[in-house]
């Protein structure tokens, strides 16, 4: 039957291409789960002012509750349902025919209506497109980061006298969560959590070096909190663990530094200050910073700045310099959808130094241990791709590409000196209106 030449030979899917077929059709049926949920709600609306009752708390309360009843779930996650089949199919439209034609997924729907929800009715209609062109490219956990940068950008103007009165609500709780154990929870300013992190874990890698040990990282971690916090100066720590200060990367674009007024606002136009692995700060949180003590690393971007791209076959280490520019550049770990942030990562040469890859930002990225391995033992093939200021395409062993681009770009300026036969002058001038992505 199958040497029959009449029989058309169809391709049969491989399992990947099942899953990805299924999860398309997951997703049209959430679009119409989310439709069909917004005609219960308005159904109850109409009936309750039918009957001439206007308690809508109540009404919809009541709906929470059958809903709740009906799938299973709990009231609070109905709640959730109906006000995002609401949102979807009333304010955003475009989102729910994208997700009804599966070019995102449900996680994408809820991350989009959550974060752009918050924003002013005025901003969030300038932002809905922009925020769905995003979802449609990335994966859930860089979409959820991107959409807030893009949201704390937008906002920028009013992003210092919104952090002035979320850092008035700062405090510290204790959450029990049984067989003795507790959360203690901290709420305050980025930058600090972020440099308690960076310092627990430096020190706790430094701990774990010792011999004899068998903690995780997670549980060291914990103990040297508790450790600082209740002893102050922890004397049962090795020697070697003691002095590490904390280390943040604060990008401040310079432009920005000057142009900020009294009241820390920059100009506009002007990108805001980002804190690695979180995102936008005010203007003047990163001008206290940027003339504050060494424990800070400040990257003041200017398109004019010099910077060392390449040693070549010269060194295997890059060097500190230009080890600071690739994880500058990338921001995260240079693998799909992964979030963890530069300063935790490994540098990797893309084409190993053995194979005669050069140490150069064009064959440098920052790439996190799990990853790291993936990639020489997982059969994964990378190379960034040429031209495109350091976006790596990833090769799974099934043949699929993913592509990675960094979070930021590195000018490079070209030679604009004419031709030395038609140039009668001397010297050498760079324009940065040719400038060009690295």
């Amino acid at each position: 039957m199958y040497d029959d030449p009449t029989v058309l030979d169809w391709p049969v899917p491989g399992p990947l291409e099942v899953v990805q077929d299924l999860d398309g059709v997951m997703a049209g049926f959430a679009a119409e789960r989310l439709l069909r949920v917004d005609e219960l709600r308005d159904f109850h609306l109409a009936r309750a002012g039918a009957a001439g009752r206007v308690l809508t708390d109540v009404v919809l309360r009541g709906l929470r509750l059958e809903l709740a009843g009906a799938l299973r779930i709990t009231e609070h996650a109905a709640g959730r349902l109906i006000g995002l089949a609401e949102a979807v199919v009333n304010r955003y439209p475009e989102v729910w025919v994208a997700l009804r034609e599966a070019r995102i997924t449900e996680r994408h729907v809820e991350v989009l209506v959550t974060g752009v929800d918050e924003l002013e009715p005025g901003v969030r209609d300038e932002l809905a497109g922009e925020a769905l062109v995003l979802a449609e490219g990335e994966p859930v956990g860089v979409f959820r980061r991107k959409l807030r940068t893009l949201i704390d950008t937008a906002r920028v103007v009013t992003l210092a006298a919104r952090q002035e009165e979320a850092l008035a609500r700062r405090r510290v709780w204790v959450e029990h969560e049984g067989d003795g154990m507790s959360w203690i929870h901290v709420y305050g300013p980025t930058v600090e959590a972020h440099a308690i992190q960076t310092r627990v874990t430096a020190i706790a890698k430094t701990i774990l070096t010792g011999e004899g040990e068998t903690r995780s990282l997670d549980q060291v971690r914990a103990d040297v909190v508790a450790d600082l916090l209740i002893d102050g100066v922890v004397s049962s720590h090795p020697d070697s663990s003691r002095g590490i200060r904390a280390s943040v990367v604060v990008t401040v674009p310079a432009v920005a530094l000057l142009q900020a007024d009294d009241a820390g606002v920059a100009g506009a136009g002007c990108d805001p200050a980002v804190v690695e692995g979180f995102g936008p700060i005010p203007i003047a949180r990163a001008r206290e910073l940027c003339g504050g003590d060494g424990q800070w690393m400040r990257v003041l971007t200017h398109p004019e700045t010099g910077m060392v791209l390449s040693v070549g076959r010269d060194r295997y280490t890059p060097p500190a310099s230009l080890r600071r520019l690739v994880r500058w550049r990338a921001d995260r770990c240079m693998a799909p959808g992964c979030g963890v942030p530069a300063s935790r990562c490994e540098i990797d040469h893309t084409v190993a130094w053995e194979h005669g890859g050069h140490t150069s930002l064009k064959n440098l990225a920052p790439l996190c241990k799990g990853h790291h391995r993936v990639k020489h033992h997982g059969g994964w093939g990378l190379r960034q791709v040429p031209d495109s200021g350091g976006v790596v395409e990833w090769t799974s062993p099934a043949g699929r590409r993913y592509l990675v681009p960094p979070e930021r770009r590195v000018p490079v300026f070209r030679d604009t000196t004419p031709d030395k036969t038609t140039h009668t002058g001397t010297g050498t001038g760079v324009d940065a209106n040719h400038a060009a992505p690295f």
